[in-house]
């Protein structure tokens, strides 16, 4: 089938760049990504994924994580273990 339908969205610049990064890594174009996401639709009669409100431990470890707050850092895979 020709694809003939265009999809136009509004994001943030460095959401955008975020994600087209990770897709190139991944070998996907955006475009590959967004039939991907709506054929999953489509089949399942949903999102293809559970939608959830995180609680405030998540949020606070999502913002530790995102900051590198409280991150340990190792100089090998021994010394990560030697630590357990």
């Amino acid at each position: 089938m020709a694809k003939t339908e265009t999809i136009r969205a509004r994001v943030e610049p460095e959401l955008k760049q975020r994600a087209e990064g990770v897709l190139r890594e991944l070998g996907l174009s955006a475009t590959e990504a967004i039939t991907l996401f709506y054929t999953q639709v489509a089949m399942r009669r949903g999102l293809p994924f559970d939608i959830k409100i995180p609680n405030a431990d998540t949020v606070e470890a999502m913002r530790q994580a995102e900051s590198g707050e409280g991150l340990t850092e190792y100089s090998s895979v021994e010394e990560l273990m030697s630590d357990w």
